[in-house]
């Protein structure tokens, strides 16, 4: 199978990632700058076939509609398995950090997550293969190129997902205003999973009775809630942080 990758940053990352391409489509009225003279450099350094075809017929291929005349056709990111998540931490020699998203549906706010992900030295993120968003040429802009260097696994039931994690001495905790500890008073030096919530709907109650803990982000205001990628992006760097200090 084929995965359509759109837009400049996107692209050169999927070059520097060694990731497999087939060609590339570059807009024949694209303006030469500097991304551009990346993407032909590094194109042309692994025998990557270039076209410069008319942009309708970029735009036509376009899924994001924000594509700046670059298209490249590439192997479908392939998921790992929850055992390589945990064989890649024992090679990091570091304990088990990873996210697990309990149904996020808007493929911005998954791509955004890969991309703190990514930043703040997640070992992998865990997503559900229903009713949940996958990995799309959407994701793949969204995360700034980040989807080709995150270990990204995806599963059948999160609740189950959790056991094995447990079984396998990871603490476990959900973030959910329902939590009476804050996030900070986590400990995010120990091997941990921390699960994020559907945006909207939170966390599921299965999963939440499963986690080991739950903690809040404290919120003023009248509002109620982050947008699911922020929440995300808060928690991992107050593990970063942890992990750095």
């Amino acid at each position: 199978m084929v995965s359509i990758i759109e837009g400049k940053n996107p692209v050169i990352e999927l070059l520097k990632a060694g990731h497999p391409i087939s060609k590339i489509l570059l807009a024949s009225n694209i303006k030469p700058g500097d991304a551009i003279a990346e993407i032909l450099s590094l194109s042309r350094a692994k025998g990557i076939p270039v076209e410069r075809v008319a942009r309708h017929i970029i735009d036509k291929q376009s899924v994001t509609g924000a594509n700046q005349g670059v298209i490249a056709y590439a192997a479908v990111k392939e998921y790992v398995s929850l055992n390589d998540l945990l064989a890649l931490s024992a090679e990091k020699n570091e304990p088990p950090l990873y996210v697990v998203l309990d149904g996020i549906e808007d493929p911005q706010n998954l791509g955004s997550i890969l991309r703190t992900a990514y930043a703040s030295g997640i070992h992998g993120v865990i997503i559900r293969e229903r009713r949940a968003a996958g990995l799309t040429a959407i994701v793949a802009k969204a995360s700034a190129g980040a989807m080709w260097y995150m270990p990204v696994a995806s599963v059948s039931s999160i609740p189950q997902v959790i056991e094995t994690l447990k079984r396998n001495n990871l603490w476990v905790i959900g973030i959910d205003r329902s939590g009476k500890a804050e996030y900070t008073q986590m400990d995010f030096k120990s091997s941990t999973a921390i699960v994020i919530g559907s945006e909207g709907k939170g966390l599921s109650e299965l999963v939440r009775k499963r986690c080991d803990f739950m903690a809040h982000i404290p919120m003023r205001g009248e509002i109620t809630s982050l947008n699911a990628s922020v929440a995300a992006a808060l928690v991992m760097y107050e593990a970063f942080k942890q992990r750095s200090g």
